[in-house]
């Protein structure tokens, strides 16, 4: 497990630890002024030295989107900077002989697709079951190493100054009449509208 952030993020690497992850990788850093494209910068920076130190890889498996901001530039962020074969929204995977199969919901139904290992998948918040952690497993976590390093990433931010919401725009309510009387105004209504032609 890998991640980005101050100390306060540990105890979330302990719950994977806790529930079958090996290790965990904490970029320490104060992320909350970092843009997404930041963050998959030092991400990125960590896979490469990880890979040059022989550790290799198969599958990068991240969030789809931030539960704060709603940014979900990060798994392909990582993937654009790799060269990999990146799916998201994915709701179910299976890895295979070939590669991966991952599914998604798509404006026609479920779309599926088939892509060669190594391959980033982002995976949508409710497309898997969760792990709850055991009492062995809470105290394994409690002694598992997490790995601490500093990003040579320099930050460029998200570039956002200010978030103005517009005002809402002014609503009003016209009363046609009541029952069968309101017919003909609503008639007039629609005319005026262009809904409907006399």
């Amino acid at each position: 497990m890998l991640s980005v952030g101050v100390e306060d993020v540990i105890n979330q690497m302990r719950d994977a630890l806790s529930v079958g992850v090996s290790s965990g990788i904490l970029v320490e850093t104060d992320a909350s002024t970092w843009a997404p494209g930041d963050v998959a910068a030092a991400i990125t920076e960590v896979i490469q030295t990880q890979a040059a130190a022989g550790q290799t890889y198969d599958l990068l498996l991240f969030g789809n989107e931030a539960a704060d901001t709603g940014d979900f530039q990060v798994g392909i962020g990582v993937a654009h900077r790799l060269g990999l074969p990146c799916v998201s929204g994915v709701r179910s995977f299976e890895v295979t002989e070939s590669g991966v199969t991952a599914r998604r919901e798509g404006p026609s139904g479920v779309e599926v697709f088939e892509v060669p290992l190594p391959a980033v998948l982002t995976i949508r918040e409710g497309a898997v079951i969760p792990r709850y952690p055991s009492v062995p497993g809470r105290i394994k976590a409690k002694r598992a190493p997490i790995e601490r390093l500093a990003s040579s990433v320099v930050p460029v931010g998200n570039g956002r100054i200010r978030l103005t919401v517009p005002p809402e725009a002014p609503s009003t309510v016209e009363v046609l009449g009541h029952g069968a009387d309101a017919a003909s105004a609503a008639v007039d209504l629609f005319e005026r509208l262009g809904l409907v032609s006399r």
